[in-house]
């Protein structure tokens, strides 16, 4: 955002052109002889014409205004959080999302340790959606860092997203406002589910109550900190009773109503998996999943993915592309050598960009959004290109896979 264009700063420039323009008079005066009431009279007549140019540039439409206003004293009364300090969430376009839509894992919460460049690769980019930036992965999002790592990036009209995981810590800490405690973990997880992503873990469901308290809150934190998207991990899991899910309906009405609220606009994706329900599925904003590349960098046509024995659903397929609202396609990752990060981190370079490329225009063609890859885990012992870890891949020309120009120039070809 220009900091001119707020009034409390134009007009200090203002006022020193002024005092720059009267300390000058004053000492033209004295080398010209002047008289002090011809000189008073000027000094008038081009303060009034610097009012004029003020008032003349000042924007009066809403949607310039909207950048006008000081937001940093913007409180939410309730939490006592400030509410966008210093960002604006503007409106979102789902064709950009679909578009100009990358993936920025957890770049809001310091993956990658090394954050400085994440944010100097996203600042050259022409990303306008950061998918999952804000990650929750066995961690309680930290939104005191998530807005300290937002005010280093400097593009206008950027679109955050948050993930919900599917995995939480039993043990984690987390404090839970409306009741003056502390949320028990333990206390939202789903039967026979422990330590299935690891020691201490289980998979979160929306029939538990203390889960959803844990969402309502950090869902309402989130968009107080300016977080517009909100993909949910794996919903088969977190959402027992498809056939009756009152639960999930009180968590997506509350998120809107929220939102409404605050006078932002949001958009809600779940991770659905071989979910053919359209009334379910049409609750979402969109659907998300991974496209399945092969070595080759090639996709397959059917519904599920060949390589598995269960049916790894492949979204653009008709089956669910026609019951859902929109599809975000990515490059998944898993961790393991045969996802599809792990694979495209073993191509060269060229290959890379081929693969990326076709895979936007073949997906974007039919108006479904395919996101381009920043950041993401990957095998740590893959091979082939890695980030600032062997088991984290970024786009950054600092590091080995130096992929952003190639991705840059094939977003900048979308003039949507």
């Amino acid at each position: 955002m220009n900091l001119y264009r707020k009034p409390e700063n134009f007009l200090i420039r203002l006022a020193e052109k002024i005092s720059f323009f009267v300390g000058s008079f004053f000492v033209w005066e004295k080398s010209v002889q002047i008289s002090t009431r011809k000189g008073l009279a000027l000094i008038g007549i081009v303060s009034a014409l610097l009012l004029f140019l003020t008032w003349a540039v000042y924007p009066k439409d809403s949607a310039d205004v909207a950048d006008f206003i000081s937001v940093s004293e913007k409180t939410d009364i309730k939490t006592g959080i400030s509410v966008k300090e210093g960002f604006v969430p503007g409106p979102i376009s789902m064709e950009k999302m679909k578009t100009k839509g990358c993936v920025a894992d957890g770049i809001l919460s310091g993956y990658g340790e090394d954050t400085e460049n994440s944010v100097a690769m996203v600042n050259r980019s022409n990303c306008v959606y950061l998918h999952r930036a804000l990650e929750t992965w066995k961690s309680p999002p930290d939104f005191e860092k998530a807005r300290e790592i937002i005010k280093k990036i400097e593009k206008p009209e950027v679109i955050y997203g948050m993930f919900i995981a599917e995995a939480i810590d039993k043990k984690a800490d987390f404090r839970y406002e409306e009741g003056e405690r502390d949320f028990e973990f333990s206390k939202m997880c789903r039967l026979g589910t422990d330590n299935v992503w690891g020691e201490h873990t289980c998979k979160p469901t929306f029939a538990k109550k203390e889960y959803r308290r844990y969402l309502k809150q950090v869902t309402r934190q989130a968009m107080d900190a300016g977080i517009q998207s909100f993909l949910f991990g794996q919903i088969y899991y977190q959402d027992e009773s498809r056939k009756d899910n009152e639960d999930l309906a009180e968590i997506l009405a509350d998120m809107r109503g929220y939102a409404r609220k605050k006078d932002m606009q949001i958009a809600i994706g779940a991770q659905t998996g071989d979910i053919t329900d359209e009334e379910y599925l049409r609750q979402f904003d969109y659907i998300e999943g991974g496209v399945g590349i092969g070595d080759d960098g090639k996709i397959e046509d059917g519904p599920c993915w060949s390589h598995l024995e269960s049916c790894w659903a492949l979204l653009w397929n008709e089956k669910y592309r026609e019951k859902a609202s929109n599809v975000f396609l990515h490059l998944d990752w898993s961790g393991l050598k045969f996802d599809d990060m792990s694979v495209f981190a073993r191509m060269g370079k060229k290959e890379r960009i081929g693969t990326v490329g076709y895979l936007y225009n073949y997906f974007t063609s039919q108006d479904m959004g395919f996101l381009m890859p920043l950041m993401a885990t990957i095998n740590k012992e893959n091979g082939g290109c890695y980030g600032p870890k062997k088991r984290f891949y970024s786009a950054s020309d600092e590091y080995k896979c130096q992929d952003e120009n190639g991705i840059n120039a094939i977003l900048e070809s979308s003039r949507k």
